[in-house]
């Protein structure tokens, strides 16, 4: 293929194969199995976003699930705590991220470290004081541990009363602490060195190196990948960005992509990718998450897939039109149905609360094969949800 500025012609089928193929989603086992598999999984799609939903598993282990099928929870837990091959800090949102790309995070610990946090600047030095000498003499702790704060009134809706909490976040968005260990939604804290065994930190990249390590990321677990796309929710890196993009166009490491549907909007791909774009969807059925990175991006989901996916757990009841916390369905190559589930852990089943048909599987037609095969992958994961 020429590697030129010239763009190069893309259809949404071509595009759809391949951010299937960079996400992972069109083999059935691209990672293995057991936390080797997790760890390798995370390092491939550079974060795994972590939410606190729990109406089916939470999004974390259900994003793991969907490229791991022999995924265990324990397998989580065993790359963050034993072999601390992963932590946990914000990307776009709070995620899972490799240990190996920490030093790419430490600007962001250095600048909330000098300049405070926006999110929490009503604590005290002493209550960041006390934690942090609660942790130093006693070691590791949870919020659970510190029983004598007196509650304060909330800041926001998604606030702690706690004073201790807003410390304990604080401290671990200046890189201070980390989190060492989650039970389900509750985190324990440790001192970052202590929890990594470290001498001295590692040194922190550069402005250079990372946004290197940003564009880097979303072309490896996006294909093709636009502006918005590898910025998102970041838009402050958009213009250091913008800039590597060219200077790699120019040395023909990037192909600029024009993508059917898109407009003026802009994509690039490394060229070897456009090489292999083949013809054949993949044959997968998977249940998504609606966290899950091929969903999370709305206005992306929609461009390749023609899918406005709706999250509407903050809804009014009386104007969801596909459920309380309905997931995407991905049959092939294309998003045929949202299904709004929930797991009833005392009765040990599946409930599928809404069913509805979207996309092909709108088509009365296919909707017999679609079926069979979406009711297979409902055997599988509710035999994961159900599981210890």
């Amino acid at each position: 293929m020429s590697r030129n500025p010239q763009s190069y012609p893309l259809t949404k089928a071509q595009a759809r194969r391949v951010w299937l193929r960079a996400q992972r989603l069109d083999t059935p086992m691209p990672f293995g199995e057991g936390p080797q598999a997790t760890a390798a999984a995370v390092e491939h799609l550079g974060y795994v976003q972590i939410d606190t939903i729990n109406v089916i598993e939470r999004s974390h282990h259900h994003i793991l699930r969907t490229r791991i099928p022999a995924y265990r929870r324990a397998d989580l837990r065993q790359a963050q705590s034993v072999d601390k091959s992963l932590f946990e800090y914000w990307t776009h949102a709070l995620s899972y991220v490799p240990t190996k790309d920490l030093r790419f995070f430490i600007p962001a610990m250095k600048r909330h470290k000098r300049d405070g946090h926006k999110w929490l600047t009503s604590v005290k030095p002493a209550d960041l004081r006390k934690v942090l000498r609660l942790i130093r003499h006693d070691g590791a702790l949870t919020i659970r541990d510190i029983d004598d704060d007196v509650l304060v009134d909330k800041e926001h809706l998604w606030a702690s009363r706690k004073p201790s909490k807003r410390a304990l976040q604080l401290a671990f968005y200046t890189g201070v602490l980390t989190i060492s260990e989650r039970n389900g939604m509750l985190k324990t804290y440790e001192l970052m060195q202590r929890h990594f065994g470290w001498d001295k930190p590692p040194k922190g990249a550069s402005a250079a190196e990372t946004t290197a390590y940003l564009l880097d990321r979303a072309l490896r677990a996006q294909g093709v990948a636009s502006l918005d796309s590898i910025c998102h929710l970041d838009a402050p890196s958009k213009p250091a960005i913008k800039r590597l993009i060219e200077a790699r166009v120019r040395r023909g490491l990037l192909v600029p992509v024009a993508l059917e549907g898109a407009g003026k909007q802009e994509h690039w791909a490394e060229p070897e990718i456009l090489e292999n774009v083949g013809d054949r969807a993949p044959e997968l059925a998977h249940i998504l998450s609606p966290f899950d990175p091929l969903i999370i991006q709305r206005k992306r989901t929609h461009l390749f897939f023609d899918y406005e996916h709706r999250f509407e757990a903050y809804v009014p009841k009386e104007k969801r039109r596909f459920g309380y916390f309905a997931l995407p369905v991905l049959v092939g190559d294309g998003i045929v149905a949202a299904l709004d589930l929930k797991t009833d852990r005392k009765k040990q089943e599946l409930l599928v609360q809404k069913w509805s048909w979207v996309g092909n599987g709108a088509k009365k037609g296919a909707r017999k094969d679609l079926k069979r095969r979406i009711e297979e992958e409902l055997h599988r994961f509710e035999r994961f949800q159900l599981a210890e």
